[in-house]
């Protein structure tokens, strides 16, 4: 049987094939986690590259599983073919189903060059205890790709507002990269 994780040096290792069969492998947990469980992994996780590499290193590998997260939601979940306004109600829409968050979006420039939204109930951080930082660097790289996926330009997201750092929303904003134009 081959290993779905020693793939090739050129290839993602990672795919959405690799998550599995779940509602066969878990017939009686069933597919849903609370979202104390994710939290515990991914904080965890996050604490343990800090701790090896520092905190923008951590950030760095953050961000980047969230791409590679990001661009597998994207082609396997959403509909890439629609409209911008359509493409964004199924975002909104999957986010909320996967319950990843609530979408919204606050603003976008007329080129698509500057996308401001919010994440509401975000599944990173919402109800965390206030630490006067955003911590949401994952979601910058899922929401990146997605972006990228959809259309076909690289995006830098940052996070400019977090429930972390005391604000009861996160928000993203989503510059398409200079290099595009």
């Amino acid at each position: 049987m081959e290993n779905i994780f020693i793939k090739a040096k050129d290839h993602n290792r990672f795919t959405w094939d690799s998550l599995g069969n779940i509602k066969e492998g878990r017939g009686s947990l069933g597919e849903e986690v609370p979202v104390l469980v994710y939290r515990l992994m991914q904080f965890t996780l996050w604490e343990a590259l800090a701790d090896e590499l520092g905190r923008d290193q951590a950030d760095h590998y953050m961000r980047k599983a969230g791409k590679i997260a990001g661009a597998e939601f994207a082609k396997n979940v959403l509909n890439l073919d629609a409209s911008f306004d359509d493409f964004v109600a199924n975002l909104q829409k999957k986010l909320q189903e996967f319950k990843i968050g609530i979408l919204r979006l606050e603003s976008i420039d007329t080129h698509g060059k500057e996308i401001i939204m919010t994440v509401g109930e975000d599944l990173d951080c919402s109800g965390m205890p206030i630490t006067d930082e955003t911590v949401c660097c994952y979601d910058e790289g899922f929401i990146a790709a997605i972006l990228q996926v959809y259309t076909g330009h690289p995006y830098s997201v940052r996070e400019i507002d977090c429930w972390a750092s005391g604000d009861r929303t996160c928000r993203f904003k989503c510059n398409l990269e200079q290099t595009t134009l």
